[in-house]
């Protein structure tokens, strides 16, 4: 009973809690979310940036550098000005309302349960500007610039906002009962099914299959990927809202799924290929992550690093089987990590969060087979959902200023022609 109860309060400050209910703040738990909040944004900037760049070519670093960084600042305003309120405001299934637009009526002494509203409002910003970011390494090397914010400004709208609430803001898929602690459905798949539309319209890099693109620099890589890990503690522990015992298990789970699946996917190209390699183990990395953000705070230890071993295998298996079949350039393997082991890691919540396997519990009524159900409802829903609104959004995007560079810069490179400057100049 008390496992159920912690799953129940976990789900309540997870989703509509935020949305008017007052209390007494905490400062231990408002030091920590504050923390946390940073350490999401520390994902972003330089995290992203880095491991996108250095699996770029060095013609083209700088834009993507500059791509997450002005991505990042975009999303961040439309936040405060719209975002927030229609993802936590109190609406309908799947938008809340605009009576917090420009956070107005939000005080600085605004609580709600333990944490300063204002607190909440950033640390849920930067699950919104991390999502974004994500989307923008799937069609590296080719996208114009205007299309890039076209684009990001749409898909935001009409994709984000409302899975956020959907899932964590009162909607539809939190009434029914799906379990995504920390971004699943809502960050991992909704980017990567966005990332893999824009790498289809745009079609593929000049020389794709043809000639090596490879990697620029893997040091960069790995201080990326490290610069992740390091900042998921605050994506997945941050999501308990409360430095209490939920914000422990995630804390833990993180690191052991995590661990899990760097052995695993090095354990799977040393055997395939012959050789293990640091982009390997670095794509370990953000394989387990991805795989543990929807279940940290859901299920016990053993499960966890279970999830993350399955997840390290699947990546594999995504940057290399299905990226053959679907035969689409997605540059910086989103789909194949992101899409592939965050679907992975859902459906497993749903299994490992059974208190008969060391999980938290269902909550009353829910069996195994049900919640795993539930499970895959929510995942076919955002799938659908982030599908229409990808394509329509490229579509107008393409349509206002054309998606993809010319031939002669894209061969060029776009830090020059697109940002008229060099990442090396000699």
């Amino acid at each position: 009973m008390l496992k159920k109860a912690i799953l129940c309060l976990t789900i309540l400050f997870s989703s509509s809690a935020f949305a008017g209910e007052v209390g007494i703040a905490d400062k231990a738990d408002n030091g920590f979310m504050m923390i946390c909040t940073a350490l999401v944004l520390f994902m972003s900037i330089p995290g992203i940036a880095l491991f996108y760049g250095g699996l770029l070519r060095s013609k083209n670093v700088l834009s993507m550098l500059t791509q997450v960084l002005v991505v990042f600042s975009l999303i961040s305003v439309l936040w405060i000005v719209y975002g927030y309120s229609l993802a936590f405001g109190e609406g309908n299934w799947f938008y809340g309302n605009l009576n917090h637009a420009l956070l107005i009526g939000i005080s600085i002494n605004n609580v709600s349960g333990a944490i300063y509203e204002l607190i909440w409002v950033a640390f849920q910003g930067s699950f919104a500007c991390i999502t974004c970011c994500l989307i923008l390494g799937a069609f590296a090397e080719r996208i114009r610039f205007s299309a890039v914010l076209i684009f990001m400004v749409l898909w935001f709208t009409f994709s984000y906002i409302p899975m956020a609430h959907m899932v964590w803001g009162g909607g539809i898929l939190g009434d029914e009962g799906a379990l995504d602690f920390a971004g699943g459905t809502v960050v991992h798949i909704n980017a990567a099914v966005a990332g893999i539309i824009g790498a289809y319209f745009i079609k593929n890099r000049i020389g794709y299959n043809r000639e090596p693109l490879k990697p620029f620099n893997l040091p960069y890589v790995y201080l990326g990927a490290a610069i992740l890990y390091i900042g998921w503690f605050g994506f997945n522990a941050g999501s308990s809202t409360h430095a209490d015992e939920i914000a422990g298990l995630a804390f833990i789970n993180t690191v052991a799924a995590t661990a899990a699946a760097v052995l695993a996917w090095t354990l799977a190209e040393w055997f395939f290929r012959g050789k293990p390699s640091c982009l390997g183990s670095a794509s370990g990395v953000i394989a387990g992550l991805v795989g543990v953000t929807p279940a940290a705070g859901l299920v016990g230890v053993g499960g966890a690093m279970l999830i993350g071993f399955i997840c390290g295998f699947a990546g594999v298996w995504g940057v290399s089987t299905l990226k053959r079949i679907l035969k689409i350039d997605d540059t910086c393997d989103v789909f194949g990590v992101h899409g592939v082991c965050g679907i992975v890691g859902c459906i497993l919540t749903g299994v490992f969060a059974s208190e008969s396997l060391g999980g938290v519990g269902y909550t009353q009524g829910i069996t195994m087979v049900s919640q795993v159900a539930i499970q895959l409802m929510s995942i076919i829903t955002c799938v659908i959902w982030t599908t229409v609104i990808s394509f329509i959004s490229y579509k107008i995007a393409d349509l206002c200023v054309g998606l993809r560079v010319s031939e002669e810069h894209e061969r060029e490179g776009l830090d020059i022609n697109s940002h008229g400057e060099s990442a090396f100049n000699s």
